[in-house]
């Protein structure tokens, strides 16, 4: 039986990003992948924004690794020549319920660190946005976009050249803990590892339920070490052809639970619209286009002139979020052996938004909690 030393399950953004955090160190790393390409889930479906870690609880894990994360990803693009733009964003309150709401976003931002929010009254809005009704607004300005793709290409070259390996067409299941060390079957292949990365995105917990099951009194006996449930969080997208009418990215004020139907750009400079929530049980990308009057509606309410004929379906996302249908957000959860007691194991659960702009904060603390 093959014995590895650090093998990461899941090469998305985290999954390539703590690969690479890990190589660098001098280890042997190997990142295994289910699909035949990188980042075909949650890395590359959704809206390619870098956040500036606004909304999220205070020392939170999304929070911190949000604003740590924000910088260190600014900071890559830059010198690995990953595209991106620093484009700032528009959280617009379009009635005067929507004030007081606004409000609290200023202060949470405030809490978290995140101390260059502008408040912008509607006419300030009218200056910099025409096509925008609103009341008031805040203005983020390290707020950005980024082409997922050229960083997922950026994380994988970093990792080879530091010595490790990405394998594509590898689906690792049956994980067991044996003698210190994990063991795991790809295909009919069994093999051993000193340290694994569970970073299986909306497969995490499916993959250490497998554990669970054969090591079920160290894991359950801690008070942190159970398995979260998963709850499929499925985002449609519309695409807006030609130029954007917007300058900025476009969130109306959080409300429910989740930062509603937002207007983003691509760096081509056309807008896209989404994501909605529409809750599902099994992975499925199909596009339901009935949703687009719900889409209407939002987004009429701050770009009262779309004109909907122009609307079209772009592409669907689906995110592992660890809380369901009207309960508050969950933060993002990383286990590590003070968690479940199994040694050399760090499942990652729950890596939904902010995950991309994390990604390199959330793989330094995965490299040093090891």
């Amino acid at each position: 039986m093959e014995l590895l030393d650090k093998v990461v399950v899941g090469a998305g953004v985290v999954g390539l990003a703590a690969g690479r955090a890990l190589a660098r160190t001098g280890r042997d790393v190997v990142v295994l992948e289910a699909e035949n390409q990188i980042g075909m889930h949650c890395s590359s479906r959704n809206s390619e924004v870098i956040h500036a870690g606004i909304y999220y609880p205070e020392e939170s894990l999304k929070a911190r690794l949000c604003v740590a994360g924000k910088e260190m990803l600014y900071a890559y693009c830059k010198e690995h020549k990953v595209a991106h733009q620093r484009i700032g964003k528009l959280i617009v309150a379009t009635d005067a319920g929507d004030i007081e709401r606004l409000d609290a976003v200023l202060l949470q931002a405030r809490k978290n660190g995140v101390t260059d929010l502008q408040i912008l009254t509607a006419n300030d809005v009218r200056r910099i946005e025409p096509n925008i009704e609103c009341c008031a607004a805040l203005l983020s300005p390290s707020t950005g976009i980024i082409d997922s793709h050229e960083l997922l290409t950026a994380l994988q070259g970093d990792l080879e050249n530091a010595g490790g390996f990405v394998v594509l067409n590898n689906r690792v299941t049956n994980v067991s803990a044996v003698n210190d060390r994990l063991r795991f079957v790809v295909g009919d292949q069994k093999y051993e590892c000193r340290t694994l990365i569970n970073a299986a995105s909306l497969w995490a917990t499916d993959l250490a339920t497998s554990l669970r099951e054969r090591a079920m009194p160290a894991i359950e006996s801690r008070p942190h070490g159970g398995l979260p449930q998963v709850h499929f969080a499925k985002g449609h997208y519309f695409s807006l052809p030609g130029k954007s009418p917007f300058k900025h990215l476009i969130y109306p004020v959080p409300s429910g639970g989740g930062l509603g139907i937002h207007a983003t750009n691509d760096l081509g400079g056309s807008a896209r619209f989404g994501p909605d929530v529409t809750w599902i049980e099994d992975i499925d990308y199909a596009f339901n286009e009935s949703r687009k009057q719900d889409f209407v509606s939002a987004i009429t309410k701050y770009y009262p002139d779309l004109d909907e004929s122009k609307l079209r379906p772009a592409y669907t996302g689906i995110r592992p979020k660890l809380h369901g249908p009207g309960a508050p957000p969950a933060d993002f959860v990383i286990q590590t052996e003070a968690d479940h007691g199994v040694r050399g194991l760090v499942n990652l659960f729950g890596i939904e938004s902010p995950g991309l702009t994390s990604s390199l904060a959330i793989a330094d603390f995965v490299a040093e909690t090891l």
